[in-house]
């Protein structure tokens, strides 16, 4: 007896094994039971698990029988002059969905051409094995899985087109690119997803060869030229919001230009945008510490004796100040309510952004790398034809990371271009790489995509030949702009007196001890003074004891804790984290006695 369970509890048993999975499906198969019921063996338990539970992934799959799918090209050619439909395919047995635990039961075929008698299903396309994004990267079966999957999580971070209303939306950082392309090598599924109505990346000339060294590891060197006729330009737009809130006993934040009495009154340069409602005016050009939206509160704690106090009933400041290291044009101002029927203004910033060096691209195959040099168009690299590149990659990139799919797609744009049509590379019916070399061959280019260059310098022409072609690429939403940080002076930690941590905040750039090792390393060592002093302390030491003195302000004199008047004392520099392990140590009873030497 085989134990039977239906969305996990037991129902009951069932002596022929082959006799009831067959009569469960052919009862879903004449719909008297729904159609997305699952049915699976167990044969270590000997058990059957029937499943119609919510919230189950459920694909569909064409059966095959003998050794051949029941999918005839008769039935293809009915569905496309719609004499049947779906439905009446999955009724007749032909088209069966399957969920992940019955397909444990079953053996799925890739395609028509690998079945055999022991086949039971076979895919309706070798192609939906892959992802949405996944199956938009062309010539993807000629690249290496872990850079397909890299390449995956490229798409999701190009700049593009991410939504045609963005004007009237207020999203977290993002950006617009300004001249999306179409890509010239595509997959069918660029035209399932409509990709042409939001593309996200440009065709760019690209050749594979060393630049000065300007492109090593994954840098990329880009034609000035190119940047200044638009290309990876775009818009970074970043939000601003601010509450009129109201607080109990009547109290409510005021948003307007905050009087001089009010306790932490910038100066009148920084209020200098605002208008008389106390915000700022659509169009002006903001810096850093630029207050865009004025605002006051009121006092953060009032008690019963303060209430009469003048300086305790004092408005503070808490008006919107730009972020540090951002700068732009106000675009966009909006001021409405939230469900609290509190006044809200949201003011939405641009910058536009021209390509930098320490910007992020990438093709399409998680061949990605950061711009390290900007050439001027003269001084690039030329074909015979006078074609100069607009980004040279470099060579070292490919035979690690085996992106055969990136060559290929160089060659397939080359071509696309030549002839000005898009090349179709669906995963598994790609345009054969034999007819792509015979094309370019009759343009009168070399079939192996290579080109003899000049040096742009001297005119001189290179000795090796130049493998280059066109290539879709995408420049990736982590600019240089939004990471730069430096810091001198600034706030620090209340426990260990170090600088705070994060750039938001301006804080500090940790240094580890790999770091140490490097400055040791190039010979500057001394730098390490420096950089290991942000919590620079001078404690007291008594000689005798080796405790930290205590200092009596009044007669001007250190007092040892054990010892008393008549002890030497000498003040010690020390990081403030060290003096916290002190006193943590005397705080367990322990007695951290410091043993003072001559430093000469």
């Amino acid at each position: 007896m085989i134990d039977v369970y239906l969305n996990q509890r037991f129902v009951g048993s069932v002596e022929n094994l082959e006799q009831f999975i067959e009569s469960v499906k052919d009862k879903r198969k004449s719909s008297k039971l729904p159609y997305d019921i699952s049915i699976y063996y167990d044969k270590e338990l000997n058990e059957i698990y029937l499943d119609s539970t919510r919230g189950r992934t459920v694909r569909m799959l064409i059966r095959a029988k003998e050794g051949k799918s029941l999918l005839t090209k008769e039935h293809v050619d009915k569905l496309i002059n719609n004499e049947i439909t779906w439905e009446s395919l999955i009724k007749d047995g032909i088209l069966e969905y399957v969920d992940a635990a019955e397909e444990e039961n079953a053996l799925v075929a890739l395609n028509e051409e690998e079945l055999t008698p022991d086949h039971t299903h076979v895919e309706i396309s070798s192609i939906v094995i892959l992802g949405i994004l996944l199956s938009l990267i062309p010539y993807s079966n000629y690249g290496s899985s872990s850079r397909l999957i890299r390449g995956n999580k490229i798409q999701k971070q190009s700049l593009g087109l991410y939504s045609s209303n963005f004007h009237v939306r207020m999203d977290t950082d993002v950006s617009i690119l300004h001249y999306p392309q179409r890509p010239m090598v595509k997959s069918f599924m660029h035209d399932v997803i409509n990709y042409e109505k939001h593309p996200a990346g440009q065709n760019v000339v690209i050749a594979v060869m060393s630049y000065k060294g300007y492109n090593m590891e994954d840098s990329i060197v880009v034609n000035k030229g190119s940047i200044q006729r638009g290309f990876a330009r775009s818009t970074f737009f970043r939000p601003y919001l601010a509450e009129e809130r109201r607080y109990s006993g009547g109290l409510v934040d005021e948003i307007s230009i905050p009087d001089k009495e009010v306790k932490g009154y910038k100066s009148e340069k920084d209020y200098r945008l605002l208008e008389d409602d106390g915000i700022i005016y659509t169009g002006a050009k903001v810096n850093e510490e630029d207050v865009i939206i004025g605002k006051t509160s009121p006092p953060r704690f009032l008690g019963e004796l303060e209430e009469f106090s003048v300086a305790a009933s004092t408005r503070r400041e808490t008006s919107t100040t730009i972020k540090g290291g951002e700068t732009g044009i106000v675009d966009t101002t909006i001021i409405t309510e939230n469900e609290e029927g509190n006044k809200i203004i949201q003011v939405k910033l641009r910058d536009n952004r021209i390509a930098e060096i320490g910007d992020k691209f990438a093709s399409r195959h998680g061949q990605k790398g950061v711009i390290g040099m900007i050439v001027p168009h003269e001084d690039m690299p030329f074909t015979e034809s006078g074609i100069t590149p607009d980004i040279i990659f470099s060579p070292h990139g490919i035979p690690s990371r085996m992106t055969i799919s990136h060559l290929l797609e160089m060659l397939a744009g080359k071509v696309g271009a030549l002839k000005g049509t898009q090349i179709d590379s669906t995963t598994f019916d790609v345009y054969p790489e034999e007819k792509l070399r015979e094309e370019l061959k009759s343009f009168g280019f070399r079939d192996n995509g290579t080109e003899v260059m000049y040096n742009g310098i001297t005119g001189e022409r290179y000795e090796v030949t130049i493998y280059i072609g066109d290539i879709y690429y995408l420049k990736l939403e982590h600019m240089v702009a939004n990471k730069l940080h430096a810091r001198a002076y600034g706030r620090v930690q209340l426990l260990t007196r170090q600088p705070v941590e994060g750039r938001g905040k301006g804080g500090g750039l940790r240094l580890g001890e790999m770091e140490k090792d490097c400055f040791v390393a190039h010979g500057a060592s001394l730098l390490l003074k420096e950089r290991f002093d942000s919590d620079k302390t001078i404690l007291p030491i008594s000689e005798k004891s080796g405790l930290v003195a205590i200092h009596d302000v009044r007669k001007g004199k250190y007092i040892c804790p054990i010892y008393g008047e008549n002890v030497e004392v000498n003040e010690i520099e020390m990081s403030y984290a060290f003096k916290l392990l002190l006193d943590e140590l005397k705080a367990l009873c322990l007695y951290p006695k410091l043993k003072l030497k001559s430093k000469y």
